[in-house]
C-alpha cells in the first residue's frame, strides 16, 4: 500500500509513528511543510521538516515534541553575549549541526528536496519525507501590536507572542509563485490513501495545500483522502490552532475544520469521542464521519487512530 502523509510539526510527527506501526508494510511517503522555516543566523531552519526526521529517527526531544534530544545551549549563549538575536528562538547546539549543514548544500546550489534526502540518510526516518516545495514560502501573520497593524514571521507570531494577539490573517508568503517539489505530485498520483493528520489546518495542512497543484492532485487522485481532527472539544489537541482558524473564519470545532477542506477534497474524517454530536453535521457535509478517541497519549493510543484512519479508507472505498 502507498500512503501519502501531508504532515505539520508536532502532530503529523506523531501521527507518522503511530502510522508506521498500523502499517509497517505500507511505502509511507510524507510531504512537509515548509511554510513554518526561517533564516535565523545566516542560515535555513525548517521547524516541520526537522520535527518528522527527529521524531521518526529517534532524536526527537520527547518531552518537548521538538528540537534534539540530550541538547545544549552554548552557542546560543554566546551568540546572546555578543547581543545577536533572535533569542526568542531556542536552536540548541546539536540542531544547529543540522541547520549549518543544510545551508551549506543549498548555498551549493542544491535544492531542497534533495538536501532533505541527504539529512534523512543519517535519520533513517523509514519514510520518504518531501518537502511540498523548493521555493521559499514563508507564512506571515498580520496583526496590531502598539496600535499599528503590521506582518510578522509565523514563528514570531508563535514563539515570541505565543499568539496572545489576535491574527486577523494569515498569508503563505510565495506560495502562489511556487511548485510542487520534485515527486511530490507523483506521489500523490500513485498514492492508493491520502491522510491528513491532526496538524494544524491553516498553517501546516493549508500552506501545503496552498502550493499550486498540490490540491487539485488530491482532489484527482480518485483514492480515499481521510482526516483526523486536531480540535478535541472545541479546543486544539496542542498549540494554538484556534488563532489561526479565527483569522480564515472557522469555528474552532471538529465538524468547522471538516467543512473547511471541504467535500471535495475530503472523503472521511475522523472526530474524537467527545465530539460525537459532530458526526450528523460533518456527514451532512457530504463526508464520512466516525467519532473514535483521538488523544495521542502514547504509541499505542497513536498506533489505534492510525488503523482507525486505515479502516475508515475502506469503508470510503466500499461507499
Amino acid at each position: 500500500m502507498r500512503i501519502v502523509v501531508l504532515a505539520g510539526g508536532i502532530g503529523g510527527a506523531r501521527f507518522l509513528r503511530g502510522l508506521k506501526q498500523a502499517a509497517p508494510d505500507a511505502d509511507i511517503t510524507v510531504i512537509g511543510n515548509t511554510g513554518d522555516d526561517i533564516h535565523l543566523f545566516g542560515l535555513k531552519v525548517c521547524p516541520d521538516l526537522d520535527t518528522v526526521m527527529y521524531t521518526l529517527g529517534g532524536g526527537i526531544n520527547e518531552e518537548q515534541g521538538w528540537g534534539r534530544a540530550d541538547e545544549t545551549f552554548h552557542l546560543k549563549e554566546e551568540l546572546a553575549a555578543y547581543g545577536v538575536g533572535p533569542e526568542w528562538f531556542g536552536l540548541g547546539d546539536r540542531d544547529f549541526a543540522t541547520h549549518i549543514v543544510r545551508t551549506q548544500m543549498i548555498t551549493a546550489g542544491f535544492p531542497l528536496s534533495a538536501v532533505t534526502e541527504a539529512l534523512c540518510d543519517r535519520w533513517k526516518p523509514g519514510v520518504r519525507l518531501l518537502p511540498m516545495t523548493d521555493d521559499r514560502v514563508e507564512t506571515h501573520v498580520a496583526v496590531e501590536l502598539d496600535g499599528e497593524r503590521k506582518a510578522v514571521h509565523f514563528q514570531e507570531y508563535w514563539v515570541r507572542l505565543r499568539a496572545s494577539v489576535p491574527a486577523e490573517a494569515v498569508v503563505p508568503v510565495g506560495a502562489e509563485q511556487s511548485k510542487p517539489a520534485p515527486g511530490v505530485l507523483e506521489a500523490l498520483a500513485e498514492a492508493d490513501l491520502i491522510l491528513f493528520p491532526p496538524s494544524n489546518p491553516v498553517v501546516s495542512i493549508g500552506t501545503i495545500l496552498a502550493v499550486p497543484g498540490i490540491r487539485e492532485a488530491i482532489a484527482d487522485a480518485g483514492v480515499p483522502v481521510v482526516g483526523l481532527s486536531p480540535i478535541v472539544g472545541d479546543a486544539p489537541v496542542r498549540g494554538m490552532a484556534d488563532k489561526v482558524l479565527a483569522a480564515v473564519g472557522v469555528e474552532s470545532t471538529a465538524a468547522a475544520v471538516a467543512e473547511h477542506y471541504g467535500s471535495g477534497l475530503l472523503d472521511g474524517w475522523l472526530v474524537d469521542t467527545v465530539d460525537a454530536d459532530a458526526v450528523t453535521r460533518v456527514r451532512a457535509a457530504g463526508i464520512l464521519c466516525r467519532a473514535v478517541p483521538l488523544m495521542m497519549s502514547g504509541l499505542d493510543a497513536t498506533t489505534q487512530m492510525a488503523r482507525e484512519a486505515l479502516a475508515m479508507a475502506e469503508e470510503v472505498r466500499e461507499a
